[in-house]
């Protein structure tokens, strides 16, 4: 047989030529039907990703290439009985990635357990600290003494080069601390562009560093190089709780006039010498911005002196005595407290400023009817309940302190066993009244991530 070499060589080209249209078909067929390209949204790692969705060509950074965020701390402060916000500082120290969706959860315990979790999503730009703010959270009654804030792990990060520098905050002031607490201040958006629905957080400090409360507002439109007033509230009074002594005070000073306050004789007669001496003193240490206003009581309460400098309500205590017919009087504890409520209520006040009643005395309540101490009881719990811390002294040891504790705000009595400790007590309470310091007003605006 005569081999035909190019027989075979042509029937290889045509099982060539079949193999290579089929190979064409076949990735044809499979590029049309089967084939996905890899994208930055398919959920899987593929092309040049470095995680799911992540890395590479991808606008989103992957977790592992940036720190992971870190809580400060976190507090819950109460709005109203029963209510409260709870807001975390969080630390997203990455130069340049952002957390578009964090997902959160806030827990509020008390010494039972767990009182209630709040869950949400948030989101934290780059290089700084930020609040994570959740509102209006009901307890049932119950007080949280510790609040925990965990994060869900970021899984995908973005770029961002907008910041809390990229604000600039002036004109902070806090008015009406007493009554209906709100703080206004500017913001200038230093940008060159226009922002939307800017979340905005004000967190207030005692000289110290520590959260005394906070509250949020929402800026939906923010003009470039533009300023911005915002206005934080709250629904009640917060002078109690910023102890700063930049916060005012209005006091109702309280001294017992009765006949019992000559008991230990002498000339000038004691212990009421001593004890006016010491509320002379302390109506001095106010600041210049306080107010001082005095009451005395004995059978009947009247009000020597309304709201006035303290230098002047100074003055109106060293001259106080005890009227002689009182040596048979009563003492009247109650009606002292229906004084200071007049004294409140009245025009006199100051709105910016925290109420405290200072009350004195060596004895029981006597007056005016079958049940003086339940009528005591009564009218003190009625002033404490408007919003009047009550700072309650009992001179001597001869006297009723389960009274005196009852009539005082909580852990805000004191026993004077010696007319040389009313002093000290007076000193203790001008310290608990207000701190040394100023308090801290930080305001700090989070721009949505993408802007």
């Amino acid at each position: 047989m005569i081999a035909r070499p190019w027989a075979f060589w042509r029937r290889m080209q045509y099982g060539t030529g079949l193999s290579v249209i089929l190979l064409l078909l076949s990735f044809w067929g499979y590029m049309s039907w089967f084939y996905t390209a890899a994208t930055c949204t398919d959920g899987r790692q593929n092309g040049d990703e470095r995680g799911v969705d992540c890395g590479g060509s991808c606008s989103y950074i992957c977790a592992i290439d940036v720190s992971p965020l870190k809580v400060d701390w976190a507090r819950s402060f109460e709005v109203t009985s029963g209510v409260y916000n709870a807001v975390a500082y969080v630390e997203n120290i990455n130069a340049s990635a952002a957390a578009p969706e964090v997902a959160y959860t806030f827990s509020l315990y008390d010494d039972q357990g767990l009182i209630t979790s709040v869950e949400d999503t948030t989101f934290l730009p780059p290089n700084s600290v930020y609040p994570v703010f959740a509102g209006r959270i009901a307890t049932g009654g119950r007080v949280p003494t510790k609040t925990f804030l965990d994060l869900k792990p970021v899984e995908k990060w973005t770029t961002a080069v907008s910041s809390r520098d990229q604000f600039t905050v002036k004109d902070r002031e806090l008015s009406d601390a007493d009554v209906k607490p709100k703080l206004t201040a500017t913001l200038v958006n230093n940008g060159l562009t226009s922002l939307y629905n800017v979340e905005v957080v004000a967190t207030i400090f005692n000289s110290e560093g520590t959260a005394l409360t906070a509250s949020r507002t929402l800026v939906d439109k923010f003009d470039p190089r533009a300023e911005q007033q915002v206005v934080f509230t709250w629904p009640e009074p917060i002078a109690k709780t910023i102890r700063s002594c930049e916060v005012p005070t209005d006091v109702v000073m309280a001294i017992d006039l009765s006949g019992s306050m000559n008991n230990d004789g002498g000339t000038p007669p004691e212990p009421i010498n001593s004890v006016l001496q010491a509320a002379d003193r302390f109506v001095e240490r106010l600041q210049t911005h306080d107010q001082a206003a005095v009451v005395t009581f004995a059978t009947d309460a009247v009000i020597a002196k309304s709201f006035t400098a303290p230098t002047t309500a100074a003055s109106v205590v060293r001259g106080l005595a005890i009227d002689p017919k009182e040596e048979r009087g009563n003492t009247n504890t109650g009606d002292a407290f229906k004084r200071a409520a007049e004294l409140f209520a009245g025009s006199g006040k100051n709105a910016d400023a925290r109420k405290v009643m200072v009350i004195l005395t060596d004895g029981l309540a006597t007056a005016p009817d079958e049940d003086p101490e339940g009528y005591a009881l009564q009218a003190a719990n009625v002033l404490k309940e408007s919003g009047v811390e009550v700072y309650a002294i009992g001179l001597g040891k001869q006297v009723n302190m389960d009274f005196i504790r009852k009539i005082a705000s909580a852990g805000d009595a004191y026993q004077a066993l010696t007319k040389e400790q009313v002093d000290a007590i007076y000193q203790s309470i001008t310290g608990a009244i207000c701190e040394d310091g100023a308090a801290i007003i930080e305001i700090v605006p989070k721009i949505p991530i993408g802007q």
